[in-house]
């Protein structure tokens, strides 16, 4: 029998008289961190793409609005195609370094990693 409280989450204890078990998510109930709190990898992908490369940006945490807003920006400021799906945006091509400065300047916590 499990006594697992769903709003708690895991939460035991706290000692700050103003936390809120469910601060860290939004109204969907999905988990949602600043940009300075995310852990975004870039990788390298060359895989199922016909030897086209394709830099492939993973670790998002939070809605799928959100993402798909920063893939269109992404998109955008690199001026090539792209997509987001399965939690990763992918864009075509090998823009890494530009990536990494893009998202370092967004506030988020970037590294190139992989391939």
């Amino acid at each position: 029998m499990s006594h697992k409280n769903k709003k708690r989450d895991g939460i035991v204890y706290s000692t700050n008289p103003d936390f809120d078990p469910d601060a860290s998510k939004n109204n969907d109930g999905e988990e949602v961190l600043a940009p300075n709190q995310q852990q975004l990898r870039i990788w390298l992908e060359t895989n199922h793409r016909g030897g086209k490369k394709a830099s492939v940006i993973k670790g998002f945490v939070g809605p799928e609005s959100e993402l798909l807003t920063l893939g269109k920006e992404l998109k955008s400021s690199m001026g090539t195609g792209g997509s987001v799906k399965d939690g990763e945006i992918i864009i075509q091509g090998d823009f890494r370094d530009r990536i990494l400065e893009f998202l370092t300047k967004k506030g988020y916590k970037a590294k190139k990693a992989g391939g």
